[in-house]
């Protein structure tokens, strides 16, 4: 029997999870920040996100905007984020790391995997003699090995570092541009880790870049403009970047969703 293709929804907010859900999807990540390519969520945001029914939750660890190049300290709070995660009931953790020559970062990357599957204990509140081991979560090397210097040797130092999963474009602007480089990738992993496509997917060209590529998963946000309900509006003043649009946000589109899922299964 051929393996279920798979979608994998990019939501920032409890409402793109949400719907997410009800358009059939099989797991998310969870971000904030997506105008900045995602940092990592909270975890009240994990907590309200484990309540919601049918799906599978990873959660992106990314301590800042900006390159994969992490300091000893951010390395402890990557790590503290993972543990934090799993302590919360995550079924997964989005992470990567690299060198300043742009190589996978062995080091750092060995203390996530050790976080994320390692023996772990955790103990019941006021009583310290009553542990229990928590269960390892899966791990996926995000999209930090598109700006990574030799693909092909990266991908073998993902796999022996424990990885499950690596989310790509394949090195190229989407993962439409990157079909090439994909296949190449899904023929070198020959099963031994989950290649993923992602960046630009959407409900016109997911299942052509699942068929041209052989990967079984994929990654997308699939957004619409949520306009705001506010009744009162104060324009001209942004909380971010100038010239943003307060009043509206992007959350998944449950149709969206629903067609992508309708076209891979």
């Amino acid at each position: 029997m051929a393996e279920t293709r798979k979608l994998e929804v990019c939501c920032g907010s409890l409402l793109s999870v949400q719907r997410a859900a009800e358009g059939g999807a099989y797991r998310v990540e969870l971000c904030s920040g997506l105008s900045e390519g995602g940092i990592t969520p909270s975890i009240g945001l994990l907590q309200a996100a484990l309540q919601v029914e049918g799906l599978r939750r990873h959660v992106l660890i990314r301590p800042r905007p900006g390159d994969f190049l992490y300091t000893p300290d951010e390395v402890e709070v990557m790590v503290d984020d993972i543990i934090a995660a799993r302590r919360a009931g995550a079924d997964g953790v989005v992470v990567g790391a690299l060198t300043a020559d742009g190589d996978v970062d062995e080091e750092a990357c060995q203390r996530f995997v050790e976080a994320a599957k390692g023996e772990c204990v955790d103990f019941a509140e006021g009583d310290l003699d009553d542990g229990y081991f928590l269960p390892p979560v899966s791990l996926t090397f995000h999209r930090a090995f598109d700006v990574c210097r030799q693909p092909a040797e990266a991908l073998e130092r993902i796999i022996a570092l424990g990885f499950d999963r690596v989310l790509t474009s394949g090195q190229a602007a989407t993962a439409e541009e990157g079909v090439e480089c994909l296949r190449s990738l899904v023929r070198q992993a020959a099963g031994r880790i989950v290649v993923m496509p992602g960046c630009g997917v959407n409900e016109r060209n997911a299942a052509a870049i699942l068929d041209a590529t052989g990967a079984q998963e994929i990654h997308a946000s699939l957004r619409d403009v949520e306009p705001s309900r506010m009744r009162y509006r104060h324009e001209g003043v942004a909380m971010g970047k100038p010239g943003s649009d307060e009043y509206a946000t992007l959350e998944t589109s449950v149709a969206k969703v629903r067609t992508v899922v309708d076209a891979i299964g």
